[in-house]
C-alpha cells in the first residue's frame, strides 16, 4: 500500500501559481513546496508541470533544480518527474557508476518491475539519452557481471502465474549441481535467473530450498573460484525476486545506521516505493528493528530534506 496522502482534485493551475510564489522572493518557500508535491500522486504531479509550463513558459523542473540544494534538491528533482523518466535518471546514474556500475538499481528495476513497467523505463531511458539501456551497461560493466546484468535488462519476462513444478525440480537441480561444482558463472544459472517468470523462480527456489536444506544464497557465498561483485550481484538478484519488500527493507536498514547516512538508497526506495508498496515496508522494517522508520529517517536526516521523507512516508507532523 502506498504511503502518500493526497487530495481526490486539486487544481493544478493553483498548484502551479502556489509553486511560483513560493520560488520569488528573497528566498524560496521549501515548506510550500513540499505541503504541494508531498501530498500528489503522479498524475496530479505531471499536470502540475503542464499548468506551470503554460503559465510561465517555463519548465518548472529546471526551476526547482536551480531553487533547491543539497539531498532535498535530489530528492524533489526525482519525486516530480514521470515515474518512467525518473527510473531513467536513476538508471543511468547507476550505470556510469565507477569503477562498476551500482548494480542494485539495475537488478531492482529488472527484477522487482512488471515486464510492461520496465518497458517503459527503457524506452524513457533511449528517449532522454538516445542510447539502449543494454548497450550502456555492456559498455560500462565487463566479465561475468556483465554477462548477468544484461541478460537481466534484456530479457521480457512472461507475466503469467502458471507454474510446471518438473521445471522446478529439474532446474532447482541444475543450480544445485552448478553450485556444488563451483560453476557460479554457469550458464544455466544466468539462463534460469534471467529468463523464467518469477512464480516459476520463485518455485524453482524453494523447490531447492526443500531437497537441499538451505536457501540458495547461503549457498553462494563468497568464493575465490568467482568474482565477488558478481556473486553479490547473483545473491542481489534472488533476493529481490524472491521478497522485494524484505529487499527493500533492508536497502533502508543499511542506507540509515550509526555509521552514516545512504541518502542516495534511502531516497531511491521511497520516491520510488511511495505510490505503491511503502506502507506495507514500513511494517516490515518495524518488525525487523523495533522502531518506526519515520522515527529512523527523523534520526538520521535533517531540514527539508528530512521534512520532504516524511512527507512521503505519510507522517504530517
Amino acid at each position: 500500500m502506498a504511503t502518500i496522502n493526497y487530495p481526490e482534485n486539486p487544481s493544478p493551475v493553483a498548484d502551479a501559481e502556489a509553486i511560483r510564489k513560493a520560488c520569488q522572493g528573497w528566498g524560496t518557500d521549501e515548506k510550500a513546496i513540499i505541503s504541494i508535491f508531498g501530498h500528489r500522486n503522479a498524475t496530479q504531479k505531471k499536470l502540475i508541470r503542464r499548468a506551470y509550463e503554460e503559465l510561465y513558459n517555463e519548465d518548472l523542473v529546471k526551476r526547482l533544480e536551480s531553487e533547491l540544494s543539497g539531498h532535498f534538491e535530489k530528492a524533489v528533482y526525482r519525486w516530480i518527474l514521470d515515474p518512467e523518466d525518473r527510473d531513467a535518471v536513476m538508471l543511468h546514474a547507476a550505470i556510469k557508476e565507477t569503477p562498476i556500475p551500482d548494480y542494485r538499481v539495475i537488478i531492482e528495476y529488472s527484477c522487482i518491475y512488471s515486464p510492461e513497467e520496465f518497458l517503459a523505463v527503457k524506452r524513457a531511458y533511449q528517449a532522454r539519452y538516445k542510447r539502449s539501456v543494454e548497450e550502456d551497461l555492456a559498455e560500462h560493466s565487463a566479465g561475468d557481471l556483465r554477462k548477468l546484468l544484461v541478460a537481466l535488462v534484456g530479457i521480457y519476462r512472461y507475466a503469467g502465474k502458471e507454474i510446471n513444478a518438473r521445471v522446478a525440480n529439474t532446474e532447482a537441480d541444475n543450480l544445485h549441481s552448478a553450485i556444488c561444482n563451483k560453476e557460479f558463472n554457469h550458464e544455466e544459472i544466468v539462463r534460469i535467473i534471467s529468463t523464467r517468470s518469477i512464480p516459476q523462480l520463485i518455485a524453482t527456489l524453494n523447490r531447492y530450498k526443500d531437497d537441499y536444506g538451505s536457501s540458495i544464497t547461503k549457498h553462494l557465498r563468497d568464493d575465490a573460484n568467482a568474482a565477488k561483485e558478481y556473486l553479490v550481484a547473483l545473491r542481489t538478484t534472488i533476493r529481490c525476486i524472491n521478497d522485494p519488500q524484505k529487499y527493500h527493507e533492508k536497502v533502508i536498514r543499511y542506507a540509515i545506521n550509526e555509521s552514516g547516512t545512504d541518502e542516495e538508497s534511502l531516497t531511491r526506495v521511497i520516491v520510488t516505493r511511495a505510490e505503491k508498496d511503502l506502507k506495507d515496508i514500513k511494517e516490515i522494517y518495524y518488525k525487523r528493528n523495533s522502531v518506526t522508520l519515520d522515527h529512523a529517517v527523523s534520526k538520521h536526516t535533517s531540514g527539508d530534506y528530512k521534512a520532504f521523507l516524511l512527507t512521503l512516508l505519510g507522517n504530517d507532523n
